[in-house]
C-alpha cells in the first residue's frame, strides 16, 4: 500500500485533469449572467469532496451563491480539528482581448496553467481536497479531524458567509483554520502571511444636466460632471500618495520598531519587483519603505472611471453623468464603515452645487494580524521547509481575505495562511496563471501539515 505522499505523486496527472475541469467553469460571482455557472462550480466542488472521501458534504443555499461544507471527524476527540477554507468564485475575466488564450479554456505553457481562477483560488483550495484524498485512499483515515467550508462570494465581500458563520458556530467549531489564498515569496521560497489588509469600496455617481448637451452651445455655462469628478479625484491624494481625506489616518495603528525591523528583513528585490509589475519606478509615501507601503499602509485607488463618449473619434457633448469606482485598502484598527462615511463627508464638502453627487458603499472587511508563534504556525513552517527545502519567511500581504477576522471573532480560531501562489501569477488580471510545480508541492505540503498539526503542541 502506498503512503499518502506516494499516492499524490502517482496520481499527479489525474489531479491536474480534474483541476482543468474545475477551471473551465466560469464562476464569476459578481455577474448575474454567470449565476448558473457559479452554482455549477459549487456542485463540482461538492462532488470532488465526496469523491475524496469527505463526509456530510452539502451544498448550502444562501441569498446568492451557495456554501459547500464537508467533514471527516473520525480521528477522535483527543485529536485537533482544522477548518479548511477556500472559494470557488473568480473575478471577471474582462478585458478579454488582453488574454493570450481564452480565460476559461485552461492552457499549459512553460510549467504554468493559464486560466481565470487558476491561482485565486481554485488551484490553491484544491490542493487540500487532494491531500485529504491521499490520506483516505492509503491510510484509510486522517491523522486529525477536518472540516471544509468553501464559498462562492469571496470576490464580492463574503457577506452571506459571515452570516452563515455567526449562525453555525457549533458546526464549524475547530482548533485552527487553514487558508491557501495567498502567495509565497518566489519559486522555492515559502512564506507565511501573518497580516492582511482590510478593504472597502465606493461607487461615485456625479450628475449635471438632464441630458447630454452640445459642448459648443452650452460649454462655459454648464459644469461638466466629468470635470467635477476629476477635481474630486485630484483632491483625494497628494503627489506622494498621502490620502487627504480628514480623519482617514486617525485609527491607523503605527508600525512598531520591532515590526519595521521584521519587514526590513523581507527579501524583496525592487528591480525584480519592477520587472514583474512593468512599472518604470516605485512610488508612494516616501517615509515608508516599499515593503511597508505594499503591505502595512492604507491605500486609496481609482479602479474605474467613465462617462461621456468613449467610442472611436470625437463627439462634442457635455455628458450628463460621470462615474468612478474607488477601492481603499485598510490596516489594523481602521473601520471600513467609518472610512466610507469619512469619504462621503469629504466628497460632499468639496463638490460644487452645479452638480449632484451620489455615493454608494457598504460593508468591506477589517485588516487582520495573526500571532506568529502558535503551534499551527510552527507546524506550517516545518511542512513548508520539508517540502521546499528552504525556511519560510514571515510576511504581510497587501490583499484582503475577509473571512480571517470572522474566524477569529466568531469562532476563536488561529488561522494559518499557507499560500502556494507566486507574485507574478497575475491574479485579478488578464492571463492569470498558477505554477504547476507549486500545485504539486501544495498537495505535498498539505499532507505534511496535517500530520504535523496532529502532533503540534
Amino acid at each position: 500500500m502506498p503512503t499518502p505522499l506516494e499516492y499524490a505523486h502517482n496520481n499527479r496527472d489525474t489531479f491536474l485533469t480534474e483541476l482543468i475541469d474545475f477551471l473551465r467553469i466560469p464562476s464569476v460571482s459578481t455577474q448575474a449572467a454567470r449565476d448558473a455557472d457559479t452554482l455549477e462550480a459549487a456542485h463540482w466542488v461538492a462532488r470532488a469532496m465526496t469523491s475524496a472521501g469527505l463526509e456530510h458534504v452539502e451544498v448550502i443555499e444562501t441569498k446568492r451563491h451557495p456554501i459547500v461544507y464537508g467533514d471527516w471527524l473520525h480521528a477522535g476527540s483527543h485529536a485537533p480539528t482544522v477548518l479548511v477554507y477556500g472559494h470557488y468564485d473568480v473575478q471577471p475575466a474582462e478585458p478579454l482581448d488582453l488574454w493570450e488564450t481564452p480565460p476559461f479554456e485552461p492552457t499549459i505553457r512553460d510549467n504554468y496553467i493559464y486560466a481565470r481562477g487558476a491561482a485565486d483560488d481554485k488551484g490553491q483550495l484544491y490542493v487540500h481536497v487532494k491531500a485529504v484524498e491521499s490520506y483516505l485512499r492509503t491510510d484509510g483515515r486522517l491523522p486529525l479531524n477536518v472540516k471544509f467550508i468553501i464559498e462562492g462570494e469571496e470576490e464580492i465581500g463574503s457577506q452571506n458567509l459571515h452570516e452563515f458563520i455567526s449562525h453555525n458556530q457549533t458546526r464549524l467549531a475547530a482548533d485552527s483554520a487553514l487558508i491557501s489564498d495567498s502567495s509565497i515569496l518566489g519559486i522555492g521560497k515559502p512564506a507565511l502571511v501573518y497580516g492582511l489588509r482590510g478593504n472597502c469600496h465606493v461607487m461615485v455617481d456625479v450628475t449635471g444636466p438632464g441630458r447630454d448637451l452640445h459642448s459648443g452651445s452650452y460649454g462655459g455655462g454648464i459644469n461638466n460632471p466629468i470635470n467635477a469628478l476629476a477635481h474630486l479625484i485630484a483632491r483625494l491624494k497628494d503627489e506622494q500618495g498621502h490620502i487627504l481625506i480628514p480623519g482617514f489616518y486617525d485609527r491607523v495603528r503605527p508600525l512598531s520598531a520591532e515590526e519595521r525591523e521584521l519587514l526590513a528583513r523581507f527579501p524583496l528585490d525592487e528591480s525584480d519587483w519592477l520587472r514583474e509589475t512593468g512599472a518604470p519606478t516605485a512610488w508612494g509615501e516616501p517615509e515608508y519603505t516599499l515593503v511597508e507601503r505594499l503591505s502595512a499602509r492604507p491605500t486609496l485607488d481609482i479602479t474605474g472611471m467613465y462617462g461621456g463618449y468613449i467610442g472611436q473619434g470625437a463627439k462634442t457633448v457635455l455628458p450628463a453623468r460621470a462615474h468612478a469606482k474607488i477601492s481603499m485598502r485598510l490596516v489594523p484598527d481602521q473601520d471600513p464603515n467609518e472610512i466610507i462615511e469619512l469619504f462621503r463627508q469629504f466628497a460632499h464638502s468639496v463638490m460644487p452645487p452645479s452638480v449632484k453627487i451620489d455615493i454608494h458603499g457598504a460593508g468591506g472587511s477589517r485588516a487582520a494580524l495573526i500571532e506568529r508563534d502558535t503551534p499551527p504556525m510552527r507546524a506550517a513552517a516545518a511542512a513548508y521547509e520539508a517540502t521546499f527545502h528552504h525556511p519560510a519567511v514571515f510576511m504581510r500581504e497587501g490583499g484582503s481575505i475577509p473571512v480571517v477576522n470572522r474566524f477569529e471573532s466568531d469562532l476563536g480560531l488561529p488561522t494559518v495562511l499557507m499560500g502556494f501562489g507566486l507574485p507574478g501569477d497575475r491574479i485579478h488580471s488578464p492571463n492569470e496563471r498558477f505554477y504547476l510545480p507549486n500545485f504539486d508541492a501544495g498537495i505535498v505540503t498539505s499532507i505534511r501539515y496535517l500530520g504535523l498539526l496532529s502532533q503540534a503542541e
